[in-house]
């Protein structure tokens, strides 16, 4: 069994290889901060955390951050992406910490 090397901004970053096969993922965590933001997703951003992860972290690999930390309102990472869902964005600081960046 060995760590599979993905980056640490990867949500499968410390997800185990068993020979060829992947584990079940590990859950990435982000805490909740009392500095996370209100935001009702653009129209511009419908279907596109990555565009988001972009303009807030300079990152659009971080898109999977937006239903990390708001699970109980995105369970697909895309598909309920969509204009008007009011959503915590987490800081940019917070994300450096909590993924060790």
């Amino acid at each position: 069994m060995s760590t599979v090397q993905y980056s640490k901004t990867s949500p499968y970053f410390g997800t185990t290889l068993f020979g060829n096969f992947l584990d079940i993922a590990v859950d990435r965590q982000l805490p909740k901060d009392p500095s996370d933001v209100l935001y009702s997703i653009d129209a511009v951003y419908s279907t596109r955390p990555d565009l988001l992860a972009n303009d807030l972290y300079s990152d659009s690999s971080l898109w999977w951050v937006f239903a990390v930390r708001n699970p109980n309102v995105i369970q697909d990472p895309i598909f309920d992406f969509t204009t008007g869902t009011v959503i915590y964005i987490p800081k940019k600081t917070t994300i450096i910490n909590a993924l060790g960046l």
